[in-house]
């Protein structure tokens, strides 16, 4: 059988879209291709490499990308949004992709303070998006 494709799409892809890539190549990668990328790519912040290392789950192989990538290149079966600058520039059309989601998580690189602060930031997010992955999946298996 062949895996469906899912490209997560964030405005910088360096923390929430790289996060999800991970999470569903971790949990679904028997059924799942996972990519991410992003309309303005920043490089992945260091912070997400550490929440995810801490969970057992590397960035491996992964890197900042653009969207223009992808973009009208490979087919989709998903494509997920997964900050609200992406959902609002995303293309209402966007070539070579089947069902357009959107899910929205805070950016957890804006977060302020010490560097606990923004660690438990991070944590917070990842572990949202952990969640939403899982629950995805679970419906999708129906």
């Amino acid at each position: 059988m062949k895996k469906q494709r899912v490209l997560f799409l964030c405005t910088g892809n360096s923390a929430r879209s790289q996060m999800a890539e991970a999470f569903l190549r971790h949990y679904g990668g028997h059924r799942f291709e996972s990519f991410s990328a992003g309309l303005e790519p920043q490089g992945i912040n260091p912070y997400t490499r550490q929440v995810m290392e801490e969970i057992g789950i590397g960035l491996h192989g992964q890197r900042s990308k653009n969207v223009d990538e992808y973009l009208g290149k490979m087919h989709f079966n998903y494509l997920i949004t997964v900050c609200s600058n992406a959902e609002a520039r995303c293309p209402a059309v966007f070539p070579g992709a089947g069902k357009l989601l959107h899910w929205y998580f805070d950016d957890p690189a804006a977060a302020t303070g010490t560097v606990e602060e923004k660690l438990a930031r991070f944590r917070e997010i990842r572990d949202q998006i952990s969640r939403k992955i899982r629950e995805w999946l679970e419906e999708e298996a129906c």
